[in-house]
């Protein structure tokens, strides 16, 4: 895999580079609430127009079907590159068409354009292969080069991923080596102990990654909604706490495996619950209380981890040497539910522990409670690219930026 570095020591003044980029921010009424992905892709920008190359960025946003949607328009990130770029952003209400063509065409040597959402095209996201290179042959229009940025779509077989590549000399930007160099470093040689925390809603978004690492961690910290799956298979009561019924088979399965293997698995001691899901717009007060983790009401919901769990998990932590951690521990956006996931960030800053937050709701908790996010080893771009990659799946993105 070619690197940025190696672009920048053969030339790029001049040349209009295309930059697929992870734009995909979280919006509130049109306003950026969360510019993370937007300030992981400016190494690569600068390092670019510092060349005197012309460069496209370009990225999705949201899910919209194929069609222009304004609720999903490029135009917030583009202005908020500009800020953080210090300079001005051309921005093309197209992707391919003359607003876009227009835009490139207009860029001098060390300017930069933002085009409009790439899902915007029907052929970004079609999983027919004819459909998606005629977008992508349209893209290859705009630019002489391609550089590959946006580590949060690699798991996605999408036209300005996987297919634009093939047919521009192709590049990995500065945010997708240092992505895959520390993946690298949870799956190869990883330094032990070996600790991973999963939060988050879905037991089902991470059965493939659990079974991965059943052979590979030393311990298994489960939180977060997906935690009531794992509870109501040891036989607990979870009262209206979100539970994947369909998925106790294979939970059970697991914690059978962890057993025979050595791997600890850690679940939770007690639990905060509450009458419902707590509003998150006005963060009235929920009327939470903290049971034990098999005392739960059967009209109650879990909404966190509890105190004694949020000591247990911070005690595991203590002694690692390399911590995985994806997915909040509880409705983290609600104050009264705020408190396992800060626990869990806190034990990952007072460890000695090389620490990797995997993106996602994990990367927006850290921001969002406060902590500094220098203080982690890394925290991803990718949430769901991280587990892929964890589960050994070949990424798209990644395979179509080999040589």
């Amino acid at each position: 895999m070619k690197t940025i570095d190696e672009l920048l020591a053969e030339g790029a003044d001049g040349k209009r580079v295309f930059v697929r980029a992870d734009l995909n921010v979280p919006l509130a009424d049109g306003r950026i609430t969360d510019d993370g992905r937007i300030r992981a892709v400016l190494p690569t920008v600068k390092a670019l127009t510092a060349a005197g190359a012309k460069v496209i960025v370009a990225s999705h946003l949201g899910r919209p079907k194929g069609a222009p949607d304004p609720a999903f328009s490029l135009l917030p990130a583009a202005e908020r590159l500009g800020e953080l770029l210090g300079a001005p952003v051309a921005f093309a209400q197209d992707t391919v068409g003359p607003a876009a063509h227009d835009a490139v065409n207009g860029l001098q040597p060390g300017q930069v354009a933002v085009i409009e959402n790439l899902r915007f095209n029907a052929g970004e996201t079609s999983k027919d292969d004819t459909e998606r290179g005629e977008f992508a042959d349209q893209l290859a229009a705009l630019a002489d080069v391609y550089v590959g940025d946006g580590f949060g779509a690699v798991h996605r077989k999408h036209a300005s991923v996987f297919d634009l590549p093939a047919r521009l000399p192709h590049y990995a930007g500065h945010l997708i080596a240092t992505e895959v160099g520390v993946l690298k470093k949870l799956t190869e040689d990883v330094a032990r102990p070996y600790v991973v925390a999963l939060g988050g809603s879905k037991v089902s978004d991470k059965l493939a990654v659990i079974d991965q690492l059943l052979g590979k961690a030393d311990k298994l910290l489960i939180g977060g909604g997906m935690a009531f799956t794992f509870l109501k298979a040891k036989g607990y009561e979870v009262g209206i706490s979100l539970l994947q019924e369909d998925q106790l088979p294979a939970v059970k399965e697991y914690i059978e495996r962890a057993e025979k293997s050595g791997v600890e698995l850690v679940l939770p001691v007690d639990v905060v619950v509450g009458p419902a899901f707590p509003d998150l717009k006005t963060k009235a007060p929920a009327g939470s209380t903290t049971v034990a983790a098999d005392a739960v009401p059967a009209d109650r919901m879990g909404l966190d981890i509890g105190p004694e769990s949020d000591k247990l998990y911070a005690s595991k932590l203590t002694d690692a040497a390399t911590v995985f951690w994806n997915g909040p521990m509880g409705v983290f956006e609600h104050p009264e539910y705020a408190e396992g996931t800060k626990a869990v960030a806190q034990a990952l800053l007072d460890s000695q522990a090389f620490t990797v937050v995997g993106g996602g709701d994990s990367a927006a908790a850290v921001r969002t409670l406060g902590f500094d996010e220098n203080a982690f080893g890394h925290i991803s771009t990718g949430g769901g690219a991280s587990l892929e990659y964890l589960e050994g799946k070949t990424l798209p993105g990644l395979a179509a930026l080999e040589d």
